[in-house]
């Protein structure tokens, strides 16, 4: 997985062997604050969902690496800097969740898939990616990729809810964006601004001003 600097990316990982990740409510509260931690001083997050056994993020990588204090003993050292990639920033989210899980229910081993996958969508190569799935079918032929492939996947991540089935619309569903960009959650997870810059909220939703 490698992300480029001002590249629009679908990262997206689930469940070794399709096992459930969220087991109880306030483990997806708790991985939202580790996307917090970890991805957020990476990236501007435009969409995201997370699903019983999987998740989806949709970002626009503004930092490959930051500088972070050192720590030892769980105390900082002001002076001693250390260089994190976003790459590796990802793989201690999940190994930190997984040790949460793996400890809440007793059990041991990996909890994600080997490979999280990031998929660019604004260097598309005119390849269109296959989980480009939707309920009129799926979007093979696109005309402008670097503009139309932002907009399909946004809309794909918030309608992956209800295409599982685990509720009839996706403001139903509490672990996604899609309640963001209405006028009733002030989420602080995403990036309004730029999420202009790379879809068009349909009439159904509306980005705060």
């Amino acid at each position: 997985m490698i992300l480029e600097l001002d590249n629009l990316y679908h990262i997206y990982n689930q469940g070794n062997n399709r096992q459930k990740i969220f087991f109880k409510l306030e483990n997806y509260h708790y991985f939202l604050k580790k996307i917090s931690e970890h991805i957020l001083p990476f990236a501007d997050i435009i969409a995201y969902c997370l699903m019983p056994n999987h998740f989806h993020l949709m970002v626009y990588v503004k930092q490959v690496e930051i500088e972070r204090p050192m720590r030892s003993q769980g105390f900082t050292q002001s002076e001693a800097l250390t260089t994190q990639r976003f790459n590796d920033s990802i793989g201690v989210m999940l190994r930190s969740y997984t040790r949460a899980i793996n400890k809440q229910e007793k059990m041991s081993g990996s909890l994600f898939r080997s490979l999280t996958k990031a998929e660019c969508l604004t260097k598309t190569c005119g390849c269109s990616p296959s989980f480009y799935n939707t309920s009129t079918g799926t979007q093979i032929s696109i005309q402008i990729p670097e503009r139309q492939y932002p907009q399909v996947c946004f809309e794909y991540i918030h309608n992956n809810p209800v295409k599982a089935k685990l509720v009839k619309r996706p403001e139903d569903w509490d672990f996604s964006s899609y309640k963001d960009y209405y006028r009733d959650r002030d989420g602080k997870l995403i990036n309004r601004e730029r999420a202009k810059e790379f879809v068009v909220v349909k009439a159904s939703l509306k980005v705060k001003p």
